[in-house]
Formats: C-alpha cells, sequence, structure tokens
C-alpha cells in the first residue's frame, strides 16, 4: 500500500506539490495523472526518498522509503528509464543491483526472461539500446527483488504496440497477484484499460479521484455544434468548464439544462446534448484539467498580450 497525507513540496515561491492525499491500494493499479508540470514527478520523487517534503508524509508499505531496511525488495522503482549507465551491458546493470540487494544470481535471468531481453541484447551496451529496450530493462531492475509495490513513471515511453501490451498484461498480473501498482503515464487509452482508481493532478493539487468508472460516469455532459470554439466560449462565459472533446464536441461540467440555457442565452444552436456516460478517460482528463493545460494557458498570454 502506498498512503500521500498532505504532501506538500515547496521551492522558495513556487509550490510544486500542494496538499496531495490519496492511497493505492494493494491487488489495484492506480494511474496517476496530470498535464506536464502538474506535480506527479515530483510526487514520485517524495515518495521514493529522492526528496524531502516541506510538509506532510508518503509512505509505502506503512513506513517511508528510506526507513526500508533493503528498499529493492519492497518497492520496484522506474522513475527514468534514460538515466541508466549507458557504458555497462544490461547484464552488468542488473547484476550490480542483484549483488546490492543481496540476491541470488539466478534472479537476473528470470527478471530478463519476464521483461523478454535476449541474452544477446542483455550483453550490449546501454547506450545502445532504442528507449523500448531501457524501458524493458527499468522494469527488469524495479521487478528484480520480487517487490509487493511498483512505482512507475511513464514506463510505456519508446514502446511498440506489441511492448505496450506486454507492459499493460504484466501490471494486471502484478496487481492481481495482490501487488500495488502506482502508475504515472500520458497514455491515457493504456491508462483507461489497465487502470483500477485513478488520482488527477493539476498545479500540484488533487482536483479528481476515484475508482475509474465514478471518474468515468462523472464526466458530466457533452455538447456539440457547428462551432465547437464559440460553444466552449458560451459555456465558459457562464460559469462551467468546457473541454473539447476527441470528436469535435463540447464536455462540460455543466447540467444538461444548464448546457442548453448557456448555448441557447449565446445564440448557439446545439445539435447534440447529451450526460457524458461511457465518456473516454482523454475527455474526463481534459475536462478536469482545462483550466491546467499548458496549451490552453500559452493560448491564453497570447490573447491577453
Amino acid at each position: 500500500m502506498i498512503t500521500i497525507d498532505a504532501l506538500t513540496k515547496r521551492y522558495r515561491e513556487v509550490t510544486a506539490v500542494d496538499d496531495v492525499s490519496f492511497t493505492a491500494l494493494p491487488g489495484r493499479v492506480t494511474g496517476f495523472l496530470g498535464p506536464n508540470g502538474a506535480g506527479k514527478s515530483t510526487t514520485l520523487r517524495l515518495l521514493t526518498g529522492l526528496g524531502e517534503p516541506t510538509s506532510g508524509t508518503a509512505r509505502v508499505l506503512g513506513r517511508r522509503y528510506a526507513d526500508l531496511p533493503n528498499p529493492g525488495l519492497d518497492v520496484g522503482v522506474l522513475l527514468d528509464a534514460s538515466a541508466q549507465h549507458g557504458g555497462r551491458t544490461g547484464l552488468e546493470t542488473l547484476t550490480l543491483a542483484q549483488r546490492t540487494l543481496g540476491l541470488p544470481a539466478r534472479r537476473v535471468d528470470a527478471v530478463l526472461d519476464l521483461v523478454s531481453l535476449t541474452a544477446a541484447e542483455a550483453h550490449r551496451r546501454v547506450r545502445d539500446y532504442s528507449l523500448g529496450m531501457r524501458q524493458r530493462l527499468g522494469v527488469a531492475t524495479a521487478l528484480l527483488g520480487e517487490p509487493q509495490v511498483l512505482v512507475l513513471d511513464e514506463p510505456a515511453n519508446g514502446l511498440d504496440p506489441a511492448g505496450i501490451r506486454w507492459m499493460r498484461d504484466l501490471l494486471r498480473a502484478f496487481a492481481d497477484d495482490g501487488g500495488t501498482v502506482l502508475l504515472s503515464s500520458h497514455l491515457l487509452t493504456e491508462i483507461q484499460m489497465v487502470a483500477d482508481d485513478i488520482v488527477v493532478i493539476g498545479h500540484g493539487r488533487v482536483v479528481a479521484q476515484g475508482t475509474k468508472d465514478e471518474l468515468l460516469a462523472g464526466a458530466g455532459t457533452l455538447v456539440r455544434a457547428a462551432d465547437p470554439a464559440a460553444l466552449a466560449a458560451a459555456l465558459t462565459g457562464a460559469g462551467f468548464t468546457a473541454a473539447p472533446a476527441a470528436d469535435g464536441a463540447v464536455t462540460t461540467d455543466a447540467g444538461l439544462a444548464a448546457a442548453g440555457a448557456a448555448a441557447f442565452a449565446a445564440g448557439i444552436a446545439v445539435t447534440e446534448l447529451r450526460a457524458g456516460d461511457g465518456a473516454s478517460l482523454e475527455e474526463t482528463f481534459l475536462a478536469l484539467t482545462t483550466d491546467t493545460q499548458r496549451d490552453t494557458l500559452d493560448r491564453a498570454s497570447g490573447a491577453a498580450a
């Protein structure tokens, strides 16, 4: 189990993580989502002992990461696959980790097989690995100690479709065996397919959390008109959120009647108006984080200028 309680991290005037609280439970995959700069990576670094919080706590299996006697036996961590030593081979990387953790040498072969790195690939220098191969090596290192918890930041980066499917199946199997998975990713479709619970963060604060089904069911209202931009402006002008959906519609937190009234008041003919049940995670994510998206803020700054 992972427990984050009122976690806060400030860098002088900047608050990177602001009173964040959530729990990742055993037997479940928890997706950790947010726009670039939202505080995801900082939260994961604080959780895994790579920084000290200004206030609040981050605990794994009831203890701070730094207080675990041999952390690699309890928590598997992959935060940056590109940070691996390029001059070592994959086999050397895993062997060094195996000896550091005090594990039998057979664990190296076991995890190489688990992540589908061949003997020839294991003897290549990491600097000659593709990003996808580095991800597989990073996952192998994380799994070396047979941990109860996995903390992964963008583990599917660089993987081809078959590799993404492999990653999804591996994480699902890990959770189904009773493990805890905390997964940060920009691949929203993959999160939707594998996650049981979702935490959404924006500007360093949790903006939504719950089971996947709860968040998708609470996606609000979907509205469609000939001019989506004008429709979105009408909804935001009426005090509601408005985010573009993948198919040209607009999702909003307004109810059906309120959304229709806002469009009518702006003289916009609505061609579709329905509850947002069954919305995709992408639509829900955009609706929840519309005021924290970098592209949205950049457009607003340009308009103001």
